[in-house]
C-alpha cells in the first residue's frame, strides 16, 4: 500500500474492484475494433459441506448480450475438473449439473471433462458434489516443504478432521447467549433478518439446552436474569420479547454485554457454553475488549465459553471479530452485502450449534521446533463443518499424530492421524487465504509491523487480497514483449522498480481501489449509518451490468436491447437497411409535425 503513494502522481486511481461480493469489475483501456480480448481469471473458494457431502459451485451462466454483434462466433463450453480428496480417501460422486465424462480415476483422485459446441451459452451454474463419508471422526496430516523463494523456510503442515456420519454423532448440550446489536444502523432489513435468523436458531436448540438473549446499543437489555431451559413456552416468550424490545437506539457498547454473557455462563457444567456476537459497527476499545476476553477465558479451564462472531456490512471491524473468535475457540462469519444476511446467519447458527468433538489437543511433538499453529487456539469440531489447522515448524514431524478431546457424552476420544507428504497438493496455496486472514487479525491486535510485511509478501506471492497490498494494472506499449510486464508483476516489484516502470516509455500503472474490507469505520458507526448506504457510485457501464445481472430485467435486457438491434441490423442487406432508414425518417417527421401543431395552434398548455 505504501507503493501507491509513490505512483499516484504518475497514474490516476482507477475505479475498479468488487461492486458486490460476487461481482468484480475494472476498466479495460480502449482497444481497436475487431480485436479479440482474452481474459484469464484465477480464484480460490471454500467447498460447501453438508451431511457428509462436499460441493463445488462455480458461476457458469452467461447473459445473451455478452455475444459480440455482427460476427458469428463458435460457442464452445469446456470444463476440466480435477478432484483431489487427499491420499487414501474414497470418493463417491453424487450430483453434477453438466454431463461430465470421467477420464481418470485413482484412489482419492478423479478427473472429468465436459466439452460441447452450443447454440446458446449455458444458463446453469456448474455444480459438482461428492462424499468422503465415514461412520467415525477421521482425518490426516499433509506435509510440504517451502519453495526456494519462500521467505519462511520452515516446513508446512495441514491437519484436517472430518466429523464422520452425522447420524451417528451426538452433539453437546449447549448453554447459549445471543449478544445482538440493535444500534441505529441496524434499522430496516438487517434487524428484520437478524430477528428471523434468531428465531430459526432458537427452534433448533435441543430440550436439554438453555439460552438467553442480550440486546445492546448504548445500553443493554436482557431477556432474562438467568439462563432459560429450552421449552416451547420459553421460546414463545423470547420471540415476543424480541418483537417488543428490538427497537434501535443510539450508541454501540460491546464490552458490557460480553461481560454479562461471560458472567451468565460462569457455572457451566457438562455442556458447551457458547456466546454469539452479532454486530454491524466498530467501537474504540476493541483491543481492550480482546484483552479482557482473553483474561476471562484463559482462567476458565478447558470448558470455557466459545465465542462465535458474525459481522454485517463493512463498517464493523471484521478482524476484531475474527480475533475474538480466535480467543474464544470459535469461528467468524460475515455478510458484507445486505441481501444474504438472513441466509448466511441461519447457516452460521446451524454450524456453530453442532459441536461433536471438543477441547481438541494434539500430542506433544518432541522433535519439532519453532512450531506456529493457525489458529493459535484450536476450535471444536462441528458436525456440519470440517476442521482445518495449519502451521509451520522446524525439525522432524512424527509419522503419526494423535488428536485427543471429549465427545458429547463427556468420554475421552482419540483419533489417529496418518502423516503423509503432499506430493501433488499445493497446501501453501490452498491455505493462503485462511492464514492471511488469521495473521491479519493478529497483526491488527498486536500492531506488529513485521507481521504486516510478512502478510504483504504472502499476498503478492499467492495473489490473495490483503489489507496491506493493492492491485495494479500494468499497461505496456503496443508491440512490446508481453513477458516484460508479466515477469515484473510475478517478481513482486519493489517501490523503486515500480517507479522505473512508470518512468520508462510506454508503461503506465493504474491503481485499482482497495480490495480489502478495512478495519471498520468508527465515524459511520457513530452516525448510525446503515451498511451499504455509502457505496461508491459505479461506472456507467458497470452500473448497467449490475442492474441487468441482479434482477429479472436482465432477461429482458438480453433480448430487447440495443445489442439485439445491432445484431439484427448486421444481418440485413442494403435494400432492407435503406427501407428501414426511410421508415424511421418518416416517423420522425410525423412526430415533429405533431409537436409543431401543438405549439403553434394557439392553445394554452
Amino acid at each position: 500500500m505504501d507503493d501507491k503513494k509513490d505512483t499516484e502522481k504518475a497514474a490516476k486511481f482507477e475505479i475498479g474492484g468488487f461492486l458486490k461480493s460476487h461481482i468484480f469489475t475494472f476498466t479495460i483501456p480502449q482497444v481497436d475494433g475487431g480485436s479479440n480480448i482474452s481474459i484469464k481469471v484465477s480464484w480460490s473458494q471454500k467447498l460447501l459441506y453438508s451431511i457428509d457431502q462436499l460441493s463445488l459451485s462455480i458461476p457458469f451462466s452467461f447473459p445473451e448480450y455478452v455475444t459480440p454483434a455482427g460476427k458469428k462466433i463458435s460457442k464452445k463450453e469446456k470444463i476440466q475438473l480435477n478432484v483431489n480428496a487427499g491420499p487414501g480417501t474414497e470418493v463417491l460422486c453424487k450430483t453434477t449439473s453438466h454431463p461430465l465424462k470421467e477420464q481418470r480415476r485413482q484412489v482419492g483422485k478423479l478427473s472429468f471433462l465436459y466439452e460441447s459446441e452450443v447454440l446458446h451459452w449455458s444458463s446453469n451454474d456448474f455444480i459438482f458434489s461428492w462424499t468422503v463419508s465415514s461412520s467415525h471422526i477421521f482425518g490426516g496430516v499433509l506435509l510440504q516443504s517451502p519453495s526456494v523463494l519462500d521467505s519462511d523456510q520452515r516446513e508446512m503442515f495441514c491437519l484436517y478432521l472430518f466429523p464422520g456420519n452425522r447420524q451417528n454423532q451426538k452433539v453437546f448440550r449447549k448453554e447459549v447467549v445471543f449478544v445482538v446489536d440493535i444500534s441505529g444502523s441496524m434499522r430496516g432489513k438487517p434487524l428484520e433478518d437478524m430477528k428471523n435468523a434468531l428465531s430459526a436458531a432458537l427452534s433448533k436448540l435441543d430440550p436439554n439446552d438453555s439460552f438467553n438473549i442480550i440486546a445492546f446499543n448504548g445500553e443493554t437489555y436482557r431477556f432474562s436474569s438467568n439462563m432459560e431451559l429450552v421449552t416451547q413456552e420459553a421460546i414463545e416468550k423470547a420471540l415476543e420479547w424480541i418483537n417488543v424490545n428490538f427497537v434501535v437506539g443510539d450508541g454501540t457498547n460491546i464490552l458490557l454485554p460480553l461481560n454479562q454473557a461471560i458472567e451468565m455462563l460462569a457455572d457451566t457444567r457438562d455442556s458447551i457454553p457458547v456466546i454469539f456476537l452479532i454486530t454491524d459497527g466498530s467501537v474504540e476499545d476493541e483491543r481492550h475488549i480482546c484483552d479482557v476476553m482473553k483474561s476471562h477465558l484463559t482462567n476458565r479451564g478447558s470448558i470455557c465459553p466459545r465465542i462465535y462472531t458474525f459481522g454485517i456490512g463493512t463498517f464493523c471491524n471484521h478482524y476484531f471479530l475474527r480475533m475474538l473468535a480466535i480467543i474464544g475457540r470459535g469461528h467468524h462469519d460475515a455478510a458484507y452485502d445486505a441481501d444474504p444476511i438472513e441466509a448466511r446467519m441461519k447457516a452460521f447458527f446451524g454450524r456453530a450449534l453442532s459441536t461433536t468433538f471438543a477441547n481438541i489437543a494434539f500430542d506433544t511433538m518432541e522433535n519439532v521446533d519453532e512450531l506456529e499453529v493457525y489458529p493459535s487456539r484450536i476450535p471444536d469440531l462441528l458436525s456440519e463443518s470440517p476442521l482445518i489447522v495449519s502451521g509451520r515448524y522446524k525439525g522432524d514431524f512424527p509419522e503419526t499424530l494423535k488428536a485427543r478431546g471429549i465427545l458429547a457424552d463427556t468420554s475421552n476420544f482419540v483419533v489417529d492421524l496418518k502423516v503423509q507428504k503432499a506430493k501433488d497438493i499445493p497446501i501453501d496455496k490452498v491455505l493462503a487465504k485462511q492464514e492471511i486472514d488469521l495473521l491479519t487479525a493478529q497483526a491488527w491486535f498486536s500492531e506488529n509491523k513485521e507481521l504486516e510485511e510478512e502478510i504483504a509478501r504472502m499476498s503478492v506471492k499467492y495473489g490473495i487480497v490483503s489489507e496491506y497490498t493493492c492491485m495494479i494494472l500494468l499497461e505496456t506499449e503496443r508491440g512490446k514483449n508481453d513477458t516484460e510486464s508479466t515477469g515484473a508483476l510475478e517478481a513482486a516489484p519493489s517501490r523503486v522498480e515500480l517507479q522505473k516502470m512508470v518512468d520508462s516509455k510506454g508503461q503506465k500503472i493504474k491503481m485499482l481501489r482497495s480490495l480489502g474490507i478495512g478495519f471498520g469505520n468508527l465515524t459511520a458507526t457513530t452516525e448510525n449509518t446503515s451498511p451499504g448506504s455509502e457505496e461508491d457510485k459505479l461506472p456507467e457501464a458497470a452500473e448497467m451490468f449490475v442492474k441487468a445481472a441482479s434482477n429479472c430485467c436482465g432477461r429482458i435486457f438480453g433480448r430487447c436491447c440495443c445489442m439485439c438491434c445491432i445484431q439484427t441490423c448486421s444481418r440485413m442487406n442494403d435494400q432492407c437497411a435503406i427501407a428501414l432508414t426511410q421508415l424511421c425518417g418518416a416517423l420522425v417527421c410525423l412526430g415533429c409535425f405533431s409537436c409543431c401543431e401543438v405549439c403553434c395552434s394557439g392553445r394554452e398548455g
